[in-house]
């Protein structure tokens, strides 16, 4: 297995790049090792470029995929190949899957269903509250989240998603070369607790290019794509272009019309994106039997819902999922003192039903 890996990664090393190469490669050896032991001259003859087919009968190569290999079995990381079983079912379909999958984390975690969450780098304090309660609420309910571990939205739905469950970062470099590097401590908590996959060799830069590549992964993986803020130029925009390619739902939250981030989500509803207000919106698009289960366990929770007195339903509904209320505005909109108010939010979070956040602000859990 180790030699059979050896030749996938020194394909890889060649190819990860330039995903036509990869295809013709594919397409015309049934086996990993007969790349190798072909002619550079056979290579040319099927439309390699003349500097891959001497890549390819470069001696060097098989000796650099071996000291790759050496490098992997000591930082503890491994890699999946096109070939292996437990390659993703769902990212083998994608019309260009990737060779090899480097990864560190649990592999078990892509065995449940996953949907993307993409965004804006800057996002503004609404689209930062919507990305991380609606990862949190999805990974909460069993739902794999997938993002690109880049600035804004991504990160924020990473750290949601940690919060109540799984979660799948697809890098643009190699895993030895987090980017950017401020997310180094999210890589290592993710990589704990959930999977860190990249199709680039351990040391690979972050290529401007690798960026665009890497979204197909993101969207190949899940069984959806929700954009949450997006300007006319995001590449968020490409991942839900690609998963359309890829026969994926693509989902998008509304936004402000006034808001430029908003652009790219609200054109996405206007061609036929799914609007999402909600987790639910966006498992009533899975398909049997993962939407039913997810749905049949909420409805068994929501029987289970705590009793509530008036009071507490009365401020319970005052609270939202996704913003941050003050006691003082509690106090305005309920017509009751703030020791009334205080005594309900306490019977509220033995309940487990509201969150309270630093400033005597409050918001609900369910």
């Amino acid at each position: 297995m180790e030699q059979k890996l050896k030749y996938w990664i020194a394909l890889n090393f060649i190819l990860s790049d330039s995903l036509k190469s990869a295809r013709i490669v594919t397409q015309n050896f049934p086996s990993v090792e007969d790349v190798f032991h072909t002619p550079k001259k056979d290579l040319r003859a099927l439309g390699l470029a003349e500097e891959i087919a001497s890549a390819l009968s470069s001696p060097k190569l098989l000796a650099r995929a071996d000291l790759e290999i050496k490098r992997l079995e000591k930082i503890g990381f491994s890699v999946l190949t096109f070939a292996d079983k437990q390659y993703p079912e769902y990212l083998r379909e994608i019309f260009d899957p990737p060779l090899v999958l480097y990864y560190a984390g649990k592999i078990s975690t892509l065995s449940k269903p996953a949907v993307s969450i993409v965004g804006a780098r800057k996002p503004t304090p609404y689209g930062r509250a919507v990305a991380e309660r609606l990862a949190l609420d999805l990974s909460a309910r069993g739902v794999v989240v997938v993002s690109g571990l880049a600035s804004g939205i991504d990160s924020i739905s990473h750290w949601g998603a940690l919060k109540g469950g799984k979660t799948v970062a697809v890098l643009g470099s190699g895993l030895e070369r987090i980017y950017p590097r401020e997310n180094l401590p999210l890589f290592e908590k993710i990589a704990e607790n959930g999977l860190v996959l990249s199709e680039y060799p351990l040391k690979a830069p972050p290529l401007k290019y690798h960026f665009p590549l890497r979204n197909r992964i993101i969207s190949g993986l899940s069984i959806g794509v929700v954009v949450v803020e997006g300007t006319k130029r995001s590449g968020s925009l490409i991942t839900a272009r690609l998963a359309l390619e890829e026969n994926r739902e693509v989902m998008a939250v509304p936004g402000n019309i006034t808001s430029e981030l908003s652009w790219g989500t609200n054109w996405l509803i206007k061609g036929g994106a799914k609007l999402v207000n909600d987790w639910e919106d966006v498992v009533e698009e899975f398909p049997s039997p993962f939407k039913e289960e997810i749905l049949s366990k909420e409805n068994k929770k929501r029987k289970e819902f705590p009793s509530l007195s008036k009071e507490e339903e009365k401020i319970y509904d005052l609270l939202l999922p996704d913003t941050l209320t003050s006691v003082d505005e509690l106090v305005d909109r309920s017509n009751l003192s703030v020791s009334e108010i205080l005594s309900i939010l306490l019977n509220l979070e033995i309940k487990d039903l509201v969150a309270h956040s630093p400033g005597n602000f409050y918001q609900r859990k369910l």
